[in-house]
């Protein structure tokens, strides 16, 4: 008996044996896959922040500054910021209320709701501002009557802040969706019983649930709304000075040959870049951390795992 228990406690399960031989690799194979790995983040990522850079200095600090201060670069970077301003908090809005309507309850046509809110991932920018010259332009279905008005949308903001808002609005409410989904409904349900209202519903339970996930979609629909290139370079009529965002004015510089002021202002593209995902991680980390004191706060609790 004794030596059928010594040779049962020597010998790994199969289980373990299968986790070791799928987790224990030699040091060459090892280290050639970081070796890939490091490669290619050198190559991709690396190198061109710091071609961006160099070439941004080439000429030296002066000529950075003088880039950057430069009424058409100030432009650029105000109608930037204001776009975002704009898109960004309507987004968070659409987003919140598409994600609580989808993931908390039943109704004809959520597929669909869910298809179009993927639409953008879909199409191509571009294209998606060709569809907002058809409808707004000058010879567009609904352009005649804002222009009759004095309210242009074409080669203006307001073309600018409806082309961004399309190419962004996936992003908080992808964010959202499934995470909502995951928590299920039973903290609501649990406050509706005893008598919570709606807005006490969304302010107390609802909304400190995913605050880490509405932030990391607001992040990522900000980046993207103050880089987009595309539909907003369909839209913009490239006007120097009023309709051109910091990727335009980047692309103007560059194809005037003035190569260190177009890196100069496409420094600061990068620079967003960096603090976004400084931010990013920041969040994670917050996000990360919120759920393992969760999880320890229900295994402390009476019946748990302690």
């Amino acid at each position: 008996m004794a030596g059928t228990v010594a040779a049962c406690t020597a010998s790994p399960s199969p289980a373990s044996r299968t986790r070791t031989g799928a987790t224990s690799e030699s040091a060459v194979v090892k280290w050639t896959l970081i070796a890939i790995a490091l490669l290619f983040i050198v190559l991709v990522l690396i190198l061109p922040l710091v071609t961006v850079f160099t070439q941004a200095f080439r000429k030296g600090a002066e000529v950075f500054i003088a880039s950057i201060v430069d009424p058409e670069a100030l432009s650029a970077i105000r109608l930037t910021l204001v776009t975002a301003a704009v898109a960004v908090p309507l987004n968070t809005v659409f987003g919140i209320a598409a994600a609580w309507a989808i993931a908390k309850f039943s109704f004809r046509g959520k597929q669909f709701l869910i298809t179009l809110i993927d639409l953008p991932f879909a199409i191509s920018p571009v294209i998606s501002g060709l569809i907002f010259v058809l409808l707004f332009g000058a010879q567009g279905w609904f352009g005649p009557f804002f222009i009759d008005r004095g309210i242009p949308i074409i080669f203006a903001l307001p073309g600018i802040v409806l082309a961004t808002i399309f190419v962004t609005f996936p992003f908080v409410a992808r964010e959202l969706i499934p995470l909502m989904q995951a928590q299920g409904n039973q903290e609501e349900e649990a406050a509706v019983s005893l008598g919570a209202s709606a807005w006490t519903l969304f302010w107390r339970v609802t909304l400190p649930n995913v605050k880490w996930g509405l932030l990391y979609g607001i992040i990522l629909c900000n980046a993207r709304a103050m880089g987009e290139f595309g539909a907003v370079s369909v839209v913009s009529g490239h006007i120097r000075g009023e309709t051109n965002t910091i990727p335009l004015h980047v692309e103007i510089l560059y194809n005037e040959y003035q190569f260190a002021a177009s890196f100069a202002v496409a420094s600061l593209l990068v620079l967003l870049a960096l603090l976004t995902l400084v931010v990013k991680s920041i969040v994670e980390w917050k996000h990360h951390q919120a759920a393992a004191a969760g999880l320890s706060g229900q295994a402390k609790l009476p019946g748990g795992n302690e």
